[in-house]
């Protein structure tokens, strides 16, 4: 029962962070600081991927009619607009596919600390007051079905700095998307679109590894990922909502400042207990 309460509580944080500019990974490390999962470090590291899942099936849940190039309730050039839609997420993930799987051990070896969380929570912190403050008086507004290839590619480009735990992958695409001048709400759409791909790829990757390694789950380990991952799942369906609309009225600098603070205090904890 400790184990379950505790795996929704995982579910509740991946849902939460999956999609606000905080860095869900970041926040995952934390939280497996003060509640540990009693799971092999094997498992831990496939989980943290693989809970991706739930949260990813929300947004295909959500914008299941948007993103259906056959739906019949669609016209010939909207089912055109819709494939073409997919073709330029396709083209913004490979610039992050191809460096994640070179770098994937790496990464998992060197990166996966408090002190490069904490450094990467404060940085785009500041990066998001800076790319607000530059467009506090910009009237752009672009549907996601407007974006050209070249914007995509380079929002996949910005995707690959969210392989540094505590970047936040929403955040980082969020921001180049704003940064090329989308409007929050486009940028945060076709985030969301450019993260199926992405999360499926990454967890494909992480469960494969997991296999490979002759690694087995035990009862537990299973009813932790699942359950992790189905509340994942309903809490994704109402943090995107949320979020559209918050951002059709708000700027993300009340994210940039969170990210501060949390940096902040992430680092001093470190230094206070290593």
């Amino acid at each position: 029962m400790l184990e379950f309460l505790k795996a929704v509580l995982f579910g509740i944080v991946e849902g939460i962070t999956e999609w606000l500019p905080v860095s869900s990974t970041g926040h995952l490390i934390l939280l497996d600081e003060f509640v540990e999962l009693k799971v092999s470090p094997a498992f831990y590291e496939m989980f943290q991927v693989v809970i991706q899942l739930g949260a990813i099936l929300a947004v295909i849940v959500l914008f299941f009619h948007t993103l259906n190039p056959l739906s019949p309730k669609k016209s010939a050039l909207q089912k055109k607009d819709t494939w073409t839609l997919w073709f330029k997420v396709v083209v913004a993930v490979i610039p992050s596919a191809v460096i994640g799987v070179l770098l994937d051990d790496w990464m998992d070896e060197h990166l996966y600390n408090h002190v490069v969380v904490a450094a990467m929570l404060i940085v785009y912190g500041v990066a998001f007051l800076l790319v607000e403050r530059r467009n506090a008086q910009s009237d752009a507004v672009v549907g996601s079905l407007d974006i050209s290839y070249r914007t995509a590619f380079l929002m996949g480009a910005f995707q690959c700095l969210s392989l540094v735990p505590g970047t936040s992958r929403s955040g980082a695409t969020i921001l180049g998307g704003i940064f090329l001048g989308l409007s929050r709400s486009a940028a945060a759409e076709f985030s969301f679109f450019m993260a199926i791909p992405t999360m499926l790829g990454a967890s494909a990757l992480k469960l494969l590894k997991f296999l490979l390694e002759g690694a087995v789950p035990n009862g537990t380990e299973i009813m932790v990922l699942i359950v992790g991952s189905v509340v994942s799942f309903l809490v994704s369906l109402a943090v995107i909502k949320g979020l559209m609309e918050y951002v059709r009225k708000h700027s993300f600098s009340v994210f940039g400042i969170y990210r501060i603070v949390l940096g902040v205090a992430v680092l001093a904890y470190w230094l206070l207990t290593r």
